[in-house]
């Protein structure tokens, strides 16, 4: 294969992973609003939290349409294997997202029906949904799904469907793997932990900020327990090799281990993000005045996140494995778009800094004052 080709995979799956690992982060979101009632033991605080976190749905809601949008054009089998097979585990997510904005947009209007509390319950849903279903549809990268490639489909007419679920449950199958639910639930309480983090940041209030700080404490546990069981066992597990020659999927032992090992710069990224998440955390906890542990935290996790998806895609690592048929498991090479779209894509992907330095500019913009009960009530746009 061209070694161009194979750098333009290989470039396209870290976007596609710095993509993802920026939407774990952003998760923050729904973490926040998972412990609504929670940290809000009144109307005030509850509105407090909801305009913290709801000056920045639209981050996360874009950086989810974004990484769907980037593994269509860069990576069409797995998009259509996954987003078309196992779309009762996506639409239930997209659903929930759904849900979120137009929680954020009807709560406070004038004549809904529904009641300002009913809308804050919806974002507890999304809150607790998006997290979970999110890390479990991850955890498919390292544990496998349930579906059928067969590229020879392309020249039936009557039937040219290249990939399709081997059994009818859609993506819901992904929740009877008990590693999908605990990476699912070490997702979720990270995003709680973020989502207190940002609050301790953005809102200054003397009794609601003391609660996310023993907050910390209560998510803190059962996310290392989950995190810590599903690296160690991926770590010692049989991963989905390629062979570089045949091209077959074949099983190897402790693959993921071998990947971090094989590629040191991951190994490395993974250790600097999670002493990152861990200071972050520890300080938060044990200084009361230190407001700034959601960057050390954040940047953390985008750095772990990166570093794991990297290496279930790098290394000759087929990164989306097939239960069904062992060779149906997608691979860089075998579900990759062509040379050129991912050339010109290439291009394009060149705007990439400015955007960011946009949202790094709106985001500073918008958080230039702490949220505070009196200036929420000045405010003509608060949720």
């Amino acid at each position: 294969m061209d070694s161009a080709y194979i750098f333009l995979q290989n470039y396209w799956w870290f976007l596609v992973s710095l993509l993802g690992a920026f939407l774990v982060f952003l998760l923050f979101v729904q973490g926040g609003n998972s412990l609504l009632f929670r940290l809000g033991k009144t109307d005030e605080e509850r509105t407090m939290l909801v305009n913290s976190t709801g000056r920045k749905w639209e981050f996360t809601f874009t950086t989810l349409v974004t990484f769907g949008g980037a593994f269509f054009a860069s990576f069409p089998l797995f998009y259509s294997t996954s987003f078309g097979g196992a779309y009762w585990l996506w639409m239930i997510i997209l659903f929930s997202f759904v849900l979120q904005a137009v929680s954020y947009e009807f709560q406070s209007k004038l004549g809904n029906l529904l009641g300002k509390r009913t809308y804050q319950w919806f974002l507890v849903i999304n809150g607790i949904v998006g997290p979970v279903l999110l890390g479990a549809a991850v955890a498919t990268f390292f544990n496998g799904s349930n579906f059928i490639v067969n590229k020879a489909n392309m020249t039936d007419q009557m039937m040219p469907v290249i990939s399709q679920w081997a059994n009818g449950w859609h993506g819901l199958d992904a929740f009877t793997d008990i590693w999908n639910i605990i990476l699912g639930f070490a997702v979720f309480f990270l995003a709680r932990l973020l989502g207190n983090l940002y609050f301790i940041n953005n809102i200054r209030d003397e009794k609601l900020i003391p609660r996310c700080r023993r907050q910390l404490i209560t998510d803190a546990v059962p996310f290392l327990l989950f995190f810590l069981a599903f690296v160690i066992r991926t770590m010692f597990k049989d991963g989905f090799a390629v062979d570089p020659t045949t091209q077959q999927i074949v099983l190897e032992p402790y693959k993921y281990f071998h990947n971090l090992i094989d590629m040191p710069v991951l190994l490395i990224l993974f250790l600097i993000g999670v002493v990152a998440v861990l200071f972050g955390l520890i300080k938060s906890i044990l200084c009361s005045t230190y407001t700034k542990g959601i960057w050390f935290t954040g940047s953390g996790t985008v750095v772990t996140v990166l570093a794991l998806l990297l290496c279930v895609g790098y290394n000759n690592t087929a990164y989306y494995p097939s239960t069904a048929d062992l060779q149906s498991s997608l691979t860089l090479a075998n579900s990759c778009s062509s040379e050129f779209t991912l050339r010109t894509m290439a291009y394009v992907s060149i705007l990439v800094p400015f955007v960011l330095a946009y949202i790094v500019y709106a985001w500073r913009a918008i958080d230039r004052k702490p949220i505070t009960a009196d200036e929420l009530k000045e405010d003509e746009h608060a949720y």
